[in-house]
Order: C-alpha cells, then structure tokens, then sequence
C-alpha cells in the first residue's frame, strides 16, 4: 500500500522533492551500476506517482541506460532518483527520504554482490535475471 507522499532533500538544500505514490518497502540492488553510483547497495523506495521538485534548475540528469536515468544535485551531488524514461517510476534513494516507517522487502542483482558484505535482513535475493523476468512480465 504506498503512502501518499513522501519529502526529501538534498545535503546543501538546493532541491527538495515530493513524491506521490511512494511505497513503503525498500529494496537494495547490488548490481554494478548501482554499487558504483552510491559506493555500496542502492537501497531505494518505489515511486509510481509523481514526483516534484523545487530547485528543479540544481536536478541534473544522467542517461545511465537505454531505459533509464539517475538524477542528482548538480551543487552538492546527493543522488535524488533512479526513474524509467517510459513510464513515470522513480527509485528514491531511501536515505533521501524524512523519517518514514519503512522495511527492506528484498535484495536485487544478488548475483553481483561482492563478497566483502552481507546484509543481515531475511529477504527475498533475487538474481539479475530473475528479478528482470519477474517484472518483465508485470
């Protein structure tokens, strides 16, 4: 069931977010990409609403596939989404987000986890191809 919105902001104060829609689960996706974007595990909240944003000329964006971008402060650098270029669905980084009550619900691209952690959570940890099937077919 998604809240009905949630607030952020970034580390110098230059965007704000408000996001519609926002689910209440966590997901953490160990996969290349993601590593290297936030140095360890994306742990991130779904969005599939709106998402708003004042400060909006600070929001700078990055094609980071075909399919998707990553978007981030372009004064202090904080990550503020990784969104969908087809259809409005954002991932906000869950440590952007005010205190929200908010559980790790399952761990992505598991095959691509270094060795060197491990999250202690008991969750769902599905493989790239796993987790691309599964909502391929969404």
């Amino acid at each position: 069931m998604p809240v009905a919105r949630g607030r952020g902001q970034c580390l110098c104060g230059a965007v704000t977010l408000v996001a519609h829609g926002l689910g209440q689960h966590v997901d953490a996706c160990h996969c290349r990409m993601c590593r290297t974007w936030a140095g360890g595990p994306l742990f991130a909240v779904e969005c599939d609403g709106d998402v708003t944003f004042q400060g909006e000329e600070h929001v700078s964006v990055y094609d980071s596939s075909e399919w998707a971008q990553r978007g981030f402060c372009s004064r202090c650098g904080t990550h503020l989404f990784y969104r969908l270029k087809d259809k409005p669905w954002y991932a906000i980084p869950a440590g952007l987000l005010e205190d929200q009550a908010l559980t790790l619900r399952q761990q992505i691209f598991i095959d691509e986890k270094p060795a060197y952690y491990e999250l202690a959570n008991d969750t769902p940890r599905l493989t790239g191809e796993e987790f691309l099937a599964k909502y391929a077919s969404s």
